[in-house]
């Protein structure tokens, strides 16, 4: 979930031939033919022009194919490559690249065509999918820079088995047609694609000109129509560009399946009116945390489709989580077992940062269960989700999270060695690995990183959460919590300040240099488990005790976690709760106006109108928020407010999207993930039901190469595509997916 290279290769092979003199790029006028860029694409010349890696030998063929037995064994698709040096590139013209290709199997190539050296920026990168039998494939782009050395490159390593890869009719040809991105939004009428309460809010958009009222009418499955009126104008939509009206059928109560929306000669997609509406959803949010944990093997059984072997437990390609030493540019005198946890996204990165914010709320779920005025521990106990421990005698979304404490603790800094107590900020691979990768195919060498502040408060907030809620259900684990969350608050305040910086490879930074918040944050959580003077003390002290302004305009995530704080403050019993909970009560009306307001029931409003990378779980947390506001309060404004604050996630948006895998007629199904990649290999699976993609992002410093070709210009809603490469608008994370498990319990609960 964060802005990264992903294309990187080590240096290439010696030349399989001799290079041509290729043509130089020039404009291609109206009445010319398209020019053609690579030499000897058809092989009629042999090999001339073409290299491989050292470790093939590629020939040409009696029928003029170029083949080459292609190596098992190998970890990534770059370790293997055959390709074209010199091929030039005009900045603003577009091409149409082509080839013929079979694989013995089922296979993945990547198609590049690229810079030709490190950082290999890419102008095209594209997976065509082989079989057995020659297919053609063709793809289009347009160039960014101009060039005279461009490289293209078949990456084919990377398979554990060998196979015989073949080629032909290779061709770059100049004058197409530029490639332009229109996303289907489907009718222009836009609901909760999966529906709504009986006795709750029912709100849908309809895109339309139109300056006067619209008549709109609800029809059932048989097509009656049940209820009837008039649509209310809105007008422009900054956030989307579009002009907009709404509907308001909150008066319509009757139970059913298969309801439409119909307004301005449009019918929306099918949606239920339920009151189990949100079961399922609540449940698949929360079993998605199952098939991300690190060093077991899935089940299929527990999991169908998803089973697979343990990732990171030091069985061969892996090298293990099981003695993880410290990165060599900042050694230290251990390893530590820090296998388990779950993977932070898409890759095989385990963060502390965020790895705690998610933790944090699945253990409130449990802990909302039991406090809130419609809180229900039965809904959130033993065997409700799909996971291994069922039938324990523990409720399962704390079996779930027990499997990341365990890691957050496992990453403290032992007693006797230099920063003892801190916690390493983050665990992952030595350099990025390709996709798509099973846990278990990872070769690279992983390493501790160095302890930070913000890591070592996220343990202590945690652990101190953990001992409160495991208390009843094993005495032993939850005192070894808070030992772990005092040592590691004395550890932080002894160094206030160890930052994590802003780069790395490999991973993501997660870098963060104002901790005030976590400090508060931990000596809340520290508070409610011990009721200790000197936390709180601590908590009373800071500057962000009790004010409405930490519940900003943007919202909060893993880098601001001072709302956690009140949250806490406000709906666990302690001492402290009243000024918390007027703090909460007065941040969440800017929440309640914003859903009131906005034509989309959006919830999110940032002061700069852009939208942040992962804002679906802004957007969330906004109603986290509001519904912490409703369980403190008991407005029913709040409550209401958070239901159609979830239409917004579930199809009522911009793209008619349901950003929920799963969930509702247009669900999100290639979010990026290097195991859930079925758009690049269709032997494996989508993401699981209940995964959440990150949303529109419209801050375009943080763009993938998906979606600086694809959404140049776009409107924020606009700004995001279901694409598996596109991780800047579509990568699943552990703690977007809490925000949603968090919600989606309490939705479930409401008007019964």
């Amino acid at each position: 979930m964060r802005p990264v290279r992903r294309n990187a290769a080590p240096a290439l092979g010696a030349a399989l031939a001799l290079s041509a003199t290729l043509l130089a790029a020039s404009p291609v006028q109206a009445d010319e033919e398209p020019t053609e860029h690579i030499v000897n694409g058809g092989f009629d010349d042999g090999a001339t022009g073409w290299w491989g890696s050292p470790s093939i030998a590629p020939e040409v063929t009696e029928d003029g194919r170029l083949c080459a037995d292609i190596p098992g064994g190998t970890a990534d698709p770059w370790d293997v490559i055959i390709g074209q040096d010199g091929v030039p590139l005009r900045a603003g013209e577009s091409y149409t690249f082509s080839f013929t290709a079979s694989g013995d199997g089922s296979r993945p190539v990547r198609a590049l065509v690229q810079e030709p050296v490190d950082p290999w920026r890419t102008e095209l990168d594209e997976r065509a999918f082989l079989t057995e039998e020659a297919a053609a494939h063709a793809f289009v782009f347009t160039a960014d820079e101009d060039r005279d050395d461009a490289q293209v490159a078949f990456q084919v390593g990377g398979a554990a088995e060998p196979w015989t890869l073949c080629l032909d009719d290779v061709s770059l040809l100049d004058g197409a047609e530029p490639p332009v991105y229109v996303p289907d939004t489907g009718p222009r009428v836009r609901v909760n694609q999966l529906g709504y309460l009986p006795e709750g809010p029912k709100n849908a958009t309809v895109v339309t000109d139109a300056a006067d009222p619209l008549p709109w009418t609800l029809a059932d499955a048989d097509g009656a129509v049940v209820a009837d009126g008039d649509t209310v104008p809105h007008g422009p939509d900054a956030s989307s560009g579009q002009s907009v009206h709404t509907v308001d059928f909150s008066g319509f109560t009757e139970p059913g399946e298969g309801y439409t929306l119909t307004a301005d000669g449009e019918t929306s997609h099918p949606f239920a009116v339920s009151a189990d509406l949100y079961e399922d959803l609540a449940a698949d949010a929360l079993s998605f945390y199952y098939p991300q944990r690190s060093g077991i093997g899935i089940s299929d059984a527990v999991a169908p489709g998803y089973g697979r072997e343990a990732g990171h437990v030091g069985v061969a390609p892996n090298q293990g989580d099981t003695e993880v030493p410290c990165h060599p540019a900042t050694p230290c005198d251990y390893t530590l077992d820090v296998s388990g946890g779950w993977y932070d996204a898409g890759d095989h990165g385990k963060y502390v940062v965020n790895g705690g914010i998610s933790v944090h709320q699945l253990m409130s779920v449990h802990e909302r269960a039991l406090h809130a005025p419609t809180g229900n521990p039965e809904r959130a106990g033993d065997s409700t989700l799909r996971l291994p421990e069922r039938d324990n005698g523990v409720p399962d979304v704390l079996d779930e999270a027990r499997w990341e404490m365990e890691f957050l603790m496992a990453m403290q800094v032992p007693g006797g060695e230099p920063l003892a107590g801190m916690a390493h900020h983050k665990v992952h691979d030595a350099a990025w690995t390709a996709i798509p990768m099973l846990p278990a195919d990872d070769p690279q060498p992983r390493y501790l990183h160095p302890p930070s502040t913000a890591a070592t408060l996220n343990l202590a907030a945690t652990a101190a959460q953990c001992s409160r809620v495991f208390e009843p259900y094993d005495a032993e684990f939850a005192a070894s919590c808070l030992e772990s969350a005092e040592t590691a608050w004395a550890a932080a305040t002894a160094h206030p300040e160890e930052y994590a910086p802003a780069t790395g490879e490999g991973g993501g930074p997660y870098d963060d240099t104002d901790v005030s918040d976590e400090f508060y944050w931990a000596a809340a959580e520290l508070y409610l488990a011990t009721g200790d003077g000197g936390y709180e003390d601590a908590v009373t002290s800071s500057d962000l005790h009790a004010d409405p302004a930490v519940f900003g305009p943007g919202g909060f995530d893993w880098r601001y976690t001072a709302p956690l704080g009140v949250l806490q403050l406000a709906s666990v019993p302690n001492d402290l709760s009243d000024g918390a909970r007027d703090a909460l009560v007065e941040g969440a009306g800017q929440y309640l106006d914003n859903v009131g307001s906005h034509p989309y029931g959006l919830s999110y409003a940032p002061e700069d109108g852009v939208f942040a990378w992962g804002s679906n779980n802004l957007v969330l947390n906004n109603l986290v928020v509001l519904s912490t506001a409703y369980d403190v309060s008991g407005d029913a404004a709040f409550r209401d407010a958070v239901l159609e604050g979830m239409d917004y996630v579930l199809g009522r948006n911009a793209l008619n999207q349901s950003y929920v895998t799963g969930h509702g007629s247009n669900d999100a199904v290639n979010q990026h993930s290097r195991w859930y990649a079925h758009q690049l290999d269709p032997s494996l699976p989508a993401p699981p039901p209940g995964s959440l993609a990150g949303g529109p992002n419209s801050d375009t410093a943080t763009w993938d190469p998906v979606t600086e070709a694809d959404l140049a210009g776009c409107a924020p809603q606009f700004c995001y595509i279901d694409d598996i490469g596109s991780y800047a608008t579509n990568e699943l994370t552990v703690n977007w997916n809490s925000t949603l498990a968090w919600v989606s319990a309490f939705a479930v609960e409401q008007l019964r």
